[in-house]
């Protein structure tokens, strides 16, 4: 009885060598390294501060109003340290979690009695509430304006996703790609 628990003893600790040095690294995944990609400025002009899509402050850079345009923090000047915190971090966050399609039409962000709103540059606002879910509150808000229903509205509403709701009629919705 020894004799075998020694034999199986030895042999899981021959399955465990084989899989440490020899299989573990083709059988989990690597994760690459991403640099951060630019997803907000801080500022409006000629030369603004980026912000990455983890917050990472990128450095300033020369813009130009229109497609290097990126949405707008609402901060005057660059923090200190190396990233954005608290609610610009939120805000960031949401930002950088927003579909392709619609990323072009972000303006600005802020931050407000309910959280984190967005507004675009048709001046509709995203009610956002905080960055936990985002993707699936920027699914809730995508499904609200592609409604063809909906033609005029100045807010959606998507502090819960599984509820989202709109008000308003003072914006058109903007064009479609």
């Amino acid at each position: 009885m020894r004799r075998v628990a020694l034999v199986l003893a030895a042999l899981a600790i021959v399955a465990v060598a084989i899989y440490w040095f020899g299989l573990r690294g083709s059988s989990t995944p690597t994760a690459e390294a991403q640099p951060p990609r630019a997803v907000a400025q801080i500022g409006e002009g000629k030369t603004v501060v980026a912000v990455g899509n983890d917050g990472k402050l990128l450095g300033a850079k020369s813009t130009k109003k229109g497609k290097d345009q990126l949405p707008v923090l609402p901060l005057q000047k660059r923090p200190a340290g190396k990233h954005v915190k608290g609610h610009i971090l939120e805000e960031v966050k949401i930002i950088a979690a927003a579909p392709t399609a619609l990323r072009p039409y972000i303006a600005k962000s802020g931050y407000g009695e309910t959280g984190v709103d967005l507004e675009l540059t048709s001046g509709i606002e995203i009610r956002f509430g905080d960055d936990l879910e985002a993707a699936r509150k920027w699914k809730a808000a995508a499904a609200m304006l592609a409604d063809p229903s909906v033609t005029l509205l100045s807010y959606v509403d998507v502090h819960s996703p599984t509820h989202p709701a709109i008000g308003g009629k003072e914006h058109e919705l903007p064009p479609a790609p």
